[in-house]
Formats: structure tokens, C-alpha cells, sequence
């Protein structure tokens, strides 16, 4: 019998199931989030990939313009590709970005090699920066039409198809500009390499962080 999956959980329980390659989606109403959503197309504005090594604590892999975590990969606070506690960064966005969370569990679990492929994909990325706003449109409209463009920025979708893609998990026939956060939504049915995502578990129960400076 197939097993059930919740229709929510909240960000503990999220945190203690989650693996590597599972993805983290988010929606918010500002008008930056319109501005992303509209410019590609997309039901949301933005998409991370978690990594879960061994004993660490899980982690979020995601790129964006704010500074407001510690990057746990460079010990700095930065702009672009950034490595964050999955618990810290969801609960930033949530609280302090006005953001829905969900998760898209990875229906495999990851092996050695794509963890290393993984790791691998986070210290080349880690230090490009994020594109300038108003390229994001014509990002996107190149890659409808699979012209790629310059990845000496990017942008978090482009960060996710690209680490999938050293992982295995997707074929390398599109360039990473033709995903958007959108392309990880269930509705547009990403094919992957022996593997599916599964629904949207949307997260509830998420503590405000405790910040420190």
C-alpha cells in the first residue's frame, strides 16, 4: 500500500525527515516576490535544496540578495549562492520575509557519490553572486527558447538545476536558466533521473528564530 503523506508538518518534524536533494519551496507578497514571480513565470519566487550529511544538521542550499545569515560553507554573510541551517534560513523567510514554506521529499536516498557531487556543486557556486533584477526576466525568456547565458551569477533556480545535474538527478539538455522556481512546483511534473518528488508539504509550527548578532 502506497503510504500517505501528511498534508503538513511542522518545521521540526520537517527538519528531523528531510534528506539530501529534498526541495524547499517558498511564496511571499512583497512586491520583490511578485516582481520574480511574474519575471519568470512561476506559482513561487523561490527554491532551495536541502543537504543532509551524516550527523550535521540539515541544511538549506539556496541562493539569494539578503545577507541575513551566518553561510555556514564561508563563515561570512553574503549575497548569492549561501549554505544555511535549513532550521535558521526557513524560519527567516517565513518570519522575517513574510514567506510560505513547503517540502518536496526526493523519493531516493542519496548515495555517497551524490553527496560528494553535491558538495562538490556548493564549493564551485559558492561564491558567485546573485543577478541583477532586472535580468532575471531576460533570463528566463533565453531560456524558454534553451539559450544559455553567463552562470558567473546566479540565480537560486539555476543554483538547484545545477547541483541536480552534477547529482545525477537531471539531464544536462537544458540550460540551467530554463528552470525557475516554478519548474520544481508539482504542477510542471519535473522529470528526473530515477527519482521523483513528491508533494508539497506545506510547513507550519515555525518558531521564530532567535537571532544573534
Amino acid at each position: 500500500m502506497a503510504q500517505t503523506l501528511p498534508s503538513s508538518l511542522s518545521l521540526a518534524d520537517a527538519a528531523a525527515t528531510t534528506g539530501t536533494g529534498d526541495i524547499w519551496l517558498f511564496r511571499g507578497h512583497s512586491p520583490a516576490d511578485r516582481v520574480i514571480r511574474v519575471a519568470t513565470n512561476s506559482p513561487v519566487n523561490h527554491v532551495g535544496m536541502a543537504v543532509a550529511i551524516d550527523d550535521l544538521p540539515p541544511l538549506l542550499w539556496h541562493g539569494e540578495l539578503g545577507r541575513s545569515l551566518p553561510d555556514v560553507w564561508t563563515g561570512t554573510r553574503k549575497r548569492g549562492p549561501q549554505l544555511h541551517r535549513l532550521e535558521d534560513a526557513v524560519s527567516n523567510w517565513v518570519h522575517r520575509y513574510g514567506q510560505r514554506a513547503w517540502l518536496r521529499q526526493i523519493d531516493i536516498e542519496a548515495t555517497r557519490e551524490m553527496e560528494d557531487a553535491a558538495l562538490a556543486s556548493i564549493n564551485e557556486l559558492i561564491e558567485r553572486p546573485f543577478p541583477k533584477a532586472l535580468s532575471l526576466g531576460v533570463r528566463w525568456v533565453k531560456g524558454r527558447f534553451r539559450r544559455s547565458v553567463s552562470l558567473e551569477d546566479l540565480y537560486c533556480a539555476e543554483q538547484v538545476a545545477l547541483t541536480y545535474q552534477r547529482m545525477g538527478l537531471l539531464d544536462d539538455d537544458r540550460p540551467a536558466n530554463w528552470y525557475d522556481p516554478g519548474r520544481f512546483w508539482s504542477g510542471d511534473r519535473l522529470q528526473l533521473n530515477g527519482a521523483a518528488l513528491g508533494p508539497e508539504i506545506e510547513i507550519v509550527d515555525v518558531p521564530p528564530r532567535h537571532r544573534t548578532t
